[in-house]
């Protein structure tokens, strides 16, 4: 196991450059199948019962995302606000990453389901698709997948939140947000597999 706890990451102005492999990716990173283990396992509970929850729906899309992964590299995990800071000498800098490795596309998803502490910007539907199809456009990545990430995202959220008897209605408010967006507007595709 690598430790990551004192390693800081540069944020450069172009944030498509942030995080590009410049060698070969370490060993000893958790992999997104392995971080996304605690919906995996509301999911298996939820279908033990017959119920097809949004974590079920979510479980299909984070399997698919795995499966066909773009752009894997080492992700910072947990990118938000809080552990975002500005240096005067070096500039901005992203501390306290969790050394996952999967596609990039994750950290951005996380971005977009906080900050957690105020629920009512976290759940503005224009907002949140301003800033889905900023981190898109400016990351070079399919919208569709920013929403489809974003939303099996917010339901692993959710499962931690479940675990530690947290309240997950945030987390899950997002989940829904997306789910109806995709389903009325056609802008993106919550690509689902076949029954998981």
């Amino acid at each position: 196991m690598i430790s990551v706890r004192c390693h800081e990451i540069s944020l450069s102005q172009n944030p498509s450059r942030v995080l590009k492999p410049t060698a070969p990716l370490p060993d000893g990173l958790t992999t997104l199948k392995r971080r996304f283990r605690s919906l995996f396992r509301k999911t298996t509970t939820d279908q033990t019962a017959n119920v097809d929850s949004i974590y079920v729906r979510a479980a299909r899309v984070a399997e698919n995302l795995i499966a066909h992964p773009q752009e894997v590299r080492v992700l910072h995990g947990d990118i938000h606000h809080w552990n975002i800071r500005h240096q005067a000498q070096r500039g901005w800098l992203a501390y306290d990453p969790k050394g996952l490795i999967g596609e990039r596309t994750y950290d951005a998803a996380n971005t977009l389901c906080n900050p957690d502490n105020l629920p009512e910007l976290v759940t503005n539907e224009a907002r949140l698709l301003k800033n889905a199809g900023i981190l898109a456009k400016e990351l070079r990545i399919d919208l569709s997948r920013v929403l489809s990430f974003t939303y099996a995202y917010a339901c692993l959220s959710a499962s931690w939140f479940l675990e530690i008897e947290r309240d997950p209605s945030l987390p899950l408010k997002v989940a829904e947000l997306i789910e109806r967006t995709c389903a009325r507007e056609k802008r993106c595709n919550l690509v689902l597999k076949p029954a998981y």
